[in-house]
């Protein structure tokens, strides 16, 4: 059974969350499990995920619901379980960020969202298999 992810006001503001721990490593930055997730504006809209064992080791990140309303991932039952998630309405999902020259050339990884239990703070980064989703979808519509 798949879990199809909340991306629609009933998901949770960000500004909520205090310090995540991975259950799984990030991609590629296997000894980093803890990260406070930071806001950088009044709203939530964007922010870093800051790793607490290295301070140079953070990433832009921000809501799907923000910019890809319509994008509801779905996890395996092994990530369900992994995360505790007990409902959808308990997943925050985020898209990492890939910053550009400009805005316009600004991209986000919606193939590899990172998705948080706000109830128990675990998170992972999940990779879909949906073929037609982008590691460089536009963060903003051209």
């Amino acid at each position: 059974m798949m879990l199809a992810l909340a991306t629609d006001e009933t998901a949770p503001a960000v500004h909520d969350l205090p310090v995540i721990e991975m259950v799984e490593p990030l991609l590629g930055f296997g000894a980093d499990s803890r990260f406070a997730l930071v806001t950088l504006d009044e709203t939530g809209t964007l922010c870093e995920l800051q790793s607490l064992d290295h301070a140079d080791l953070k990433f832009l990140v921000v809501p799907a619901l923000e910019f890809y309303p319509g994008f509801t991932p779905e996890v395996s039952d092994d990530v369900v379980n992994a995360l505790g998630l007990t409902s959808a309405e308990e997943a925050l999902v985020l898209l990492i960020v890939n910053a550009g020259d400009t805005l316009e050339s600004t991209t986000v990884n919606l193939r590899g969202p990172l998705v948080i239990n706000t109830t128990n703070r675990s998170a992972v980064q999940v990779v879909l298999e949906d073929p037609d989703l982008s590691v460089e979808a536009p963060l903003v519509a051209s």
